[in-house]
């Protein structure tokens, strides 16, 4: 007399049938395996160009985002008579108010850093394109921030930015003195844009590494005479 086959494993338990390869829970992860690697998310060193200054800039900028999205979610949950008449509301105003400024000109000193270190080579394209982009979307944020202080300082800028945006014909999309819409740009679309876009501007950057430096022949070249030449040294003029 045979005996039946088991169907189960032998703790009882029901066995797991392999993920079909058509699955697309299965395609997304291997994908993202294959476009970022865990060694490449998450890297146990970085080389040792890295410790120049300049590119510290890129993680100041993330600091201080990160300090300008605290600050302004708790101002967002207490709202105007908080933030004007309280002094942890004036105190938290103040930390959003100069985590933005410091924000902004980081990014700015990383933007103009890596531009002058061309970091599209190699093909970090995208980098430096979310990265411009970045900035493109903080400046509506911070404007809309300043239109949403509740002050004479928001009235001031509202009417006198009104005829210049009207100008463009976005008035009618894009209304300054309407408190409401200003504050739902600037807690909740713009603000998510330019999180989103950060995200991928670092996964971008993992994925493709850091840019470095220029060579030494490079700077030569680009020190040269224009026809790929290195300039001529002052041996040369002996």
């Amino acid at each position: 007399m045979s005996t039946p086959a088991p169907t189960g494993r032998p703790d009882g338990s029901a066995p797991t049938m392999p993920a079909p390869s058509h699955s697309w829970t299965v395609k997304v992860r291997e994908a993202a395996v294959e476009a970022l690697p865990p060694e490449k998310l998450l890297p146990d060193g970085q080389p040792t160009y890295v410790a120049s200054w300049i590119y510290l800039f890129g993680v100041a900028s993330i600091a201080s985002l990160i300090v300008t999205v605290v600050s302004g979610s708790i101002l967002a949950v207490k709202g105007p008579n908080w933030w004007h008449q309280t002094g942890p509301g004036h105190f938290f105003n103040s930390i959003h108010l100069w985590s933005v400024e410091l924000f902004f000109f980081v990014m700015v000193v990383h933007l103009w850093g890596k531009y002058w270190m061309a970091a599209w080579r190699g093909g970090r394209m995208r980098v430096w394109v979310t990265g411009a982009i970045v900035f493109l979307v903080a400046v509506p944020t911070a404007f809309t921030g300043y239109l949403s202080q509740q002050n004479f300082d928001s009235q001031w800028i509202s009417t006198q930015s009104k005829d210049a945006i009207n100008s463009t014909g976005l008035g009618s999309f894009f209304n300054v003195l309407n408190f409401g819409q200003m504050y739902g740009w600037h807690v909740l679309l713009l603000p998510v844009a330019v999180i989103i876009l950060v995200a991928a501007h670092v996964l971008l950057v993992r994925n493709h590494g850091v840019v470095p430096p220029f060579e030494l022949h490079e700077r030569r070249e680009l020190a040269g005479t224009g026809d790929g030449r290195a300039a001529p040294g002052p041996e040369a003029h002996s």
